[in-house]
């Protein structure tokens, strides 16, 4: 009935849009979009797939301050175009991608605007990207005060959705998955609020949002290109079934963004597919973003690392010199052990990563500023040239190039960002004289500028700031507590990874991430771009460090193994210590042997949720790797080798979860078994409850 009185309302708009009315069809003409004005010159759209509608007629529009953009609008000219291209990223799941799409200028004019505005619609056979054009009519620029976002996503029925609450300061959230009607931010905090987060509205999501519907069709919500501009979220109304844009605001809380004519917003995008594999396979948001802007990329490397990290989450060492005050005193745990960034321990990682073949050593805790660093608000915190008396940076940078190993910096600001932009330069200088190559950054607590949020315009300038700024120097950077990715490391592919996840850090010292987490995760928050997840704990529980913890890693050991294939990244940390690993080489010859950089990617089955199997060809090898997860229930599936080279033998050694074998009760068995393959044949995959299985396929 809701959806018929929703027909009803449009009829008049139905009526009043014949001269108006365009459409445009996806290459393969199986995605089609349709955009026209209602008799007050307010802009809907809509949206079919396979000859079913799946986005029913939305408005499209802004309110700001200087003008009604709401209505009002008249059509200058619609013009249609194609492209068709292919090329190579840098890094990647894939040696080359395919770039094909139609596109549909929708030009307006807006008599108080004073300018014409554009609604461009890119339709690929994976879904629409479209977003506002503001076009200079006048000589002199104009500066439009956004307060509002009006665009919307009829959907056509109560999908299922994994989703995570619309917060303003935080993603490192539980995904829920329920029926759209029943999305609430209320319930969900009950059981998953964290200390960081700023939830302003309980029916309120983040993008990506991944739906299934009734008969099996996929599709995500998401956005690309998010620059100069606050992140998307999606206000639901959860009687009509409509998502509305909801962004994220300025210090002003009644400003979404401040922006001068011409410019243009992010991309809203809407992937499509009969499954949840296409979901996978899209590359409709990096193929919106621009092209690489770095002139000379041949110091760009993926890479494999270890690091001065995880002990100090299981309370074995501290990031404070002083041992006063750290991430364990901020939570209310006791502040035990030393400082984990001394000469000596970081030495013995670098002897570490030699010994295995690991590219880098991460060290965290090395300069000043840690003795009072969390939730202060404080403007001038940490110094990124000044290390600790501990740590001697000459001896430890000569010591990391006589065995090849490569120092990665670490610059947590406690989110004082304008004191960490003003050090930057003297920061880069600092790191390129010590040969750091990479540096981590990380932005936890409450953000200076006051009243500025993580996902906001000014955060999100800042973070391509730092990717702009890194590549000046040749320095490649990882970003923990930023805004999602939306496709940034095709135009600066030095910007390797994010977290901007519930990372695996959270097993260590909270209610943990629950078994089913890594099989959401690809079809929700890696669809913007890598997630530096640090995998490969293999002491699983951290009642091993104290026996006061009761905390688990909510995975079987093979899981985590598996975890290496399925989180694309091309930084990838083996994040446990040392000592574990070297208890356990036949189980972590995976991890040493697993590539990082990629010539194709396949997804052979994939249940968000359930579980899901992937294989990777190696880059410029015809090795292939495989991982295949489940959630907390076991799973069994038959892998076809249908991927490998015809005519080939390959070694495949096959890690799975051994007997008896469950997440909860007995993490740790591996089964470790080496067989000759071909092309066609079977394998048996059997996983344990929370478990994974990992193969590596070496051509003969």
């Amino acid at each position: 009935m809701k959806h018929f009185l929703f027909l009803l309302l449009l009829l008049p708009f139905l009526a009043s849009t014949q001269n108006t009315l365009r459409s445009i069809n996806s290459p393969d003409k199986k995605v089609a979009v349709s955009i026209g004005l209602n008799k007050t010159g307010e802009p809907f759209y809509k949206i079919s797939f396979h000859g079913k509608t799946i986005v029913d007629w939305s408005r499209l529009g802004f309110q700001a301050r200087e003008a009604d953009l709401q209505s009002g609008y008249t059509l200058l000219n619609a013009t249609t175009s194609t492209f068709d291209e292919t090329w190579k990223p840098v890094w990647g799941e894939v040696a080359q991608i395919r770039n094909h799409y139609n596109e549909l200028r929708y030009t307006l004019g807006h008599r108080q605007l004073g300018s014409a505005v554009a609604i461009v619609f890119r339709v690929f056979n994976d879904g629409i990207g479209f977003r506002y054009d503001f076009l200079m009519k006048d000589v002199e620029s104009r500066r439009l005060t956004f307060t509002d976002e009006l665009t919307e996503f009829q959907m056509t029925g109560d999908h299922t959705a994994w989703w995570i609450p619309g917060d303003f300061d935080s993603n490192e959230h539980v995904y829920s998955t329920s029926k759209i009607s029943a999305i609430d931010c209320a319930s969900y905090n009950k059981e998953y609020a964290i200390a960081t987060q700023h939830i302003v509205k309980m029916k309120n999501t983040q993008t990506p949002i991944t739906m299934r519907t009734a008969d099996g069709t996929h599709l995500a919500i998401a956005e690309a290109a998010l620059a100069d501009f606050g992140a998307l979220h999606l206000e639901t109304d959860v009687k009509s079934l409509k998502f509305k844009a909801f962004l994220i605001s300025t210090a002003d809380s009644t400003v979404k963004s401040i922006n001068t004519i011409p410019f243009h917003t992010p991309w809203r995008v809407i992937l499509l597919s009969k499954d949840a594999a296409g979901i996978l396979q899209s590359k409709l948001i990096i193929n919106l973003n621009e092209p690489c802007k770095i002139p000379d990329v041949s110091w760009i490397k993926p890479q494999k690392y270890v690091g001065v990290w995880w002990e100090m989450h299981v309370g074995l060492s501290t990031w404070d010199y002083e041992a006063t005050a750290d991430m364990m005193a901020a939570t209310g745990r006791e502040v035990k052990g030393k400082h984990g960034a001394n000469t000596d321990n970081v030495l013995r990682y670098v002897d570490f990563a030699a010994k295995y073949g690991f590219d880098g050593v991460l060290v965290e805790g090395w300069n000043t500023g840690w003795k009072d660093w969390f939730g202060k608000l404080k403007d001038e915190v940490f110094d990124f040239t000044k290390p600790y008396p501990d740590f001697d940076m000459d001896r430890i940078s000569r010591y990391a190039k006589e065995k090849g190993v490569k120092i990665i910096a670490h610059h947590e600001t406690s989110s004082a960002v304008p004191s960490y932009e003003r050090q930057m330069d003297a920061a880069c200088a600092y790191m390129k004289k010590n040969g750091q190559n990479s540096v981590k950054t990380g932005y936890v607590g409450k953000i200076i500028p006051r009243g500025e949020w993580h996902d906001g315009q000014w955060m999100n300038n800042h973070y391509l700031r730092v990717a702009e700024r890194t590549a000046q120097n040749q320095i490649m950077v990882d970003m923990h507590e930023p805004v999602r990715p939306s496709g940034w490391h095709r135009t600066w592919p030095n910007w390797l990874a994010s977290e901007a996840t519930r990372g695996n850090e959270f097993n260590a010292w909270s209610s943990g991430n629950p078994p089913e987490h890594e099989c959401i995760l690809p079809f929700t928050r890696s669809l913007g771009g890598p997630i530096d997840y640090t995998p490969g704990i293999f002491e699983v529980r951290m009642s091993t460090y104290d026996p006061k913890k009761t905390e688990i890693v909510h995975t079987t050991v093979a899981k985590q193994l598996a975890l290496y294939v399925t989180l694309y990244s091309p930084l990838q940390m083996a994040a446990d210590l040392p000592e574990n690993y070297e208890k356990r080489l036949d189980v972590f010859q995976f991890i040493r042997d697993v590539p990082v950089d990629w010539d194709d990617t396949k997804i052979l089955q994939a249940s968000i949720g359930d579980h899901m199997t992937v294989v990777r060809k190696e880059k410029g090898s015809q090795n292939w790797y495989l991982g295949s997860i489940t959630d907390e229930n076991p799973h069994q599936f038959k892998a076809t080798l249908d991927f490998l080279m015809p005519g080939k033998e390959y070694e495949a050694t096959i890690y799975s979860d051994g007997k008896g074998a469950h997440w909860k009760d007995n993490p740790y068995p591996v089964s470790i078994r080496k067989t000759t393959v071909k092309r066609g044949d079977v394998l048996n995959l059997s996983l344990a409850a929370g478990g994974g299985c990992a193969v590596s396929f070496k051509a003969k």
